[in-house]
């Protein structure tokens, strides 16, 4: 993931007052799946299909 993209979710998730636990049980994934997909460490076709919903969530263009 690019890091531009991980600090902009980071941020929405801030101004939501929404920790990444919340959005990880939104998604129905571990708090340590999402935190890999944040860090670039999960790249495949299943993270970026949760890429996709995060930013859906989150209202991230």
């Amino acid at each position: 993931m690019p890091v531009d993209l991980a600090i902009q979710i980071r941020s929405e998730l801030y101004k939501k007052e929404m920790s990444q636990s919340e959005l990880a049980k939104m998604l129905g994934i571990s708090g340590a799946y999402l935190t890999d997909i944040l860090k670039g460490r999960r790249t495949g076709p299943k993270a970026q299909e949760h890429i996709m919903y995060i930013k859906k969530i989150l209202e991230i263009k």
